[in-house]
């Protein structure tokens, strides 16, 4: 689990942001502007940060220059605009950025992004004074084989302990009704095999994330349920 800081004017952008990477087992913490952002920085210590360019008191480039300026960039700072040019990012780039994404931000290029960030994360504390150096493999390779057998293990515990895939159905009702039904037990199947993992259950069912909340909450399916502890 990952310390994460979110920086974004729009709310709906953080709720959204914080929704997936909670689910993927990270702590978030969120500011709306640049000023909440220094205040989060200096109470804390996050392994990442993702950093919004537009905002109302104080851009992110200048506020990611004050960090570098002071010392205090000592984690990998993801900047995200929807309306930035390329010597915007070339600019965020050069101050120290780890890298850029271009909003609206998909759910694939924001996993990676944020894996690949917490690899960095993770190989400068290992190199830092006090931390032996990793014995074999790289700091991301090591993160992806933590990764996959973190995953078989879920695998392997749904196979074992996982819920009933086989439903009864009342099939003498109206088409919507029981269609609606079907809908809820697919999902609800899905969300417990999963863990909760909103993340997984839109791959797997091959919905888009926000789309798939929507259905959700229209089926009237407990989000909160199958959450693991």
């Amino acid at each position: 689990m990952a310390n994460i800081l979110v920086v974004d004017d729009e709310l709906g952008i953080r709720d959204l942001l914080s929704e997936i990477l909670n689910d993927e087992g990270h702590s978030v913490d969120l500011a709306e502007n640049a000023t909440q952002a220094r205040a989060a920085r200096l109470s804390s210590n996050y392994d990442l940060v993702l950093l919004d360019i537009w905002m109302p008191d104080t851009d992110g480039v200048s506020l990611l220059k004050e960090w570098a300026s002071a010392g205090q960039l000592t984690m990998p700072v993801i900047m995200m605009s929807g309306h930035a040019t390329i010597d915007t990012a070339v600019e965020s780039t050069r101050i120290g950025a780890f890298s850029f994404l271009e909003k609206p931000i998909t759910l694939q290029k924001l996993l990676k992004a944020v894996e690949q960030g917490l690899a960095r994360s993770s190989a400068q504390a290992t190199s830092a004074p006090g931390h032996a150096p990793a014995e074999t493999g790289s700091a991301a390779a090591q993160i992806e084989t933590s990764h996959h057998h973190a995953m078989s293990s879920t695998v392997r515990v749904a196979a074992e302990a996982g819920p009933e895939q086989h439903q009864g159905f009342d099939l003498d009702r109206p088409l919507r009704e029981a269609r609606d039904g079907f809908e809820k037990a697919y999902f609800e199947f899905h969300l417990a095999r999963e863990g909760g993992s909103m993340t997984r259950v839109a791959e797997k069912t091959g919905l888009e994330r926000t789309h798939l909340y929507r259905k959700l909450r229209q089926l009237g399916v407990d989000l909160g349920r199958n959450k693991r502890g």
